[in-house]
């Protein structure tokens, strides 16, 4: 892991309870799709995690642009995810993503995803760049 002092400087907190999610700060509150309650309608967690990855290559990919063309505005980053099951129950994450950008020859299109995908914590060549901690909340925390 890098040394904590190169982190950026803004973390973000998400809450999923009671059917709905939320970011602490209010720019995404979306009702959710429950296992426990199969009819309710609401955002699914292929959807979820097609809209993560979509938003977080995007912001790879715009920063990669800009090394370039002057026409970073025009990246776009389309995400599909689909989850399975494992034999023991586990599910499995499959996300595949494409980024396009007007203008681009094939090559700087090509340079541009390469460089993207070197960014962003989840590169599809280094499963190894990220860590996930779970943990129990203290009694009384909501």
């Amino acid at each position: 892991m890098p040394d904590p002092s190169s982190w950026l400087t803004e973390t973000a907190t998400a809450t999923a309870a009671g059917g709905h999610v939320r970011t602490d700060d209010g720019g995404l509150s979306s009702a959710l799709a429950s296992p426990l309650a199969p009819h309710c309608t609401g955002l699914t967690p292929e959807q979820l995690l097609a809209a993560a990855f979509a938003s977080c290559l995007h912001h790879a990919a715009v920063e990669a642009a800009g090394k370039i063309t002057d026409e970073a505005h025009t990246v776009q980053v389309t995400a599909e995810a689909r989850l399975g099951r494992d034999d023991d129950g586990r599910y499995r994450a499959d996300v595949h993503a494409e980024i396009s950008s007007a203008g681009l020859t094939r090559e700087q299109l090509a340079d541009l995803v390469a460089n993207a995908d070197q960014l962003w914590p989840f590169s599809s060549g280094d499963p190894s760049r990220h860590r996930l901690t779970v943990t129990p909340a203290e009694n009384g925390r909501h």
